[in-house]
């Protein structure tokens, strides 16, 4: 039921948004440094690679530049129009196609890249590594705001995050693993459009029960 939903859904979102898409298309050729997809390397199922796409939000070379694969708020290599894209968090669309060819589902883990993804604990990566990545996720809904407690926490980002953000993701997707429900896919779903709306909502946990807390913040 999942894959075909997976299909289903990201086949009809690709055909509704393709007008749209157009648009940022263009905008994005012609401004910018003229890329308008970008694919990453990212870790997926089973920890094996995969091609993630994104509209271009930031400079080409930004890898190999200040936070690295860590984008921090306020972040001078994302583009102008990158700011609005990745706000509204329709620099996620083409992943869509990521999902179509079965790399992605809707939902599930959100796709790490390599360093990243190494920062989790290996316990924890064992419990989640049969699990496709998704569009979105139960550690995208609550750390939606990831860049600011970056930012507000005034250390050096790689080290914060390694130390407070990444055993922290990892054990909500494990708290997903455990949950794993079709109904829970469509809370997620809903949830995610809703904590775009309303940033500041806690309605998400309302209705994930039993969440794991973070023992010195709750984001």
């Amino acid at each position: 039921m999942k894959r075909i939903f997976d299909i289903i859904s990201s086949g009809l979102a690709l055909l509704v948004f393709f007008p749209f898409g157009l648009i940022i298309a263009i905008i994005l050729r012609f401004s910018g440094e003229g890329e308008i997809f970008y694919r990453q390397k990212r870790v997926g199922k089973g920890g094996r690679d995969f091609g993630l796409m994104k509209y271009a939000t930031m400079l080409k070379d930004s890898p190999n530049l200040g936070t690295g694969n860590i984008t921090t708020q306020n972040d001078p290599r994302v583009l102008p129009i990158g700011r609005f894209l990745r706000k509204s968090k329709l620099n996620e669309v083409p992943q869509l196609w990521n999902i179509l060819v079965g790399d992605m589902s809707v939902v599930g883990p959100r796709p790490l890249t390599r360093d990243n993804w190494e920062y989790i604990p290996e316990n924890i990566r064992s419990k989640t590594m049969h699990l496709t990545p998704g569009l979105t996720g139960v550690g995208s809904i609550i750390f939606r705001d990831e860049e600011t407690l970056i930012a507000r926490s005034g250390e050096d980002y790689h080290t914060y995050y390694k130390r407070e953000i990444a055993p922290f993701k990892g054990a909500l997707e494990v708290w997903y693993a455990e949950n794993q429900s079709f109904i829970l896919d469509l809370k997620i779903v809903f949830l995610t459009a809703w904590v775009v709306l309303f940033s500041e909502s806690h309605l998400p946990k309302k209705w994930l029960l039993g969440l794991p807390k973070h023992p010195t913040f709750n984001p």
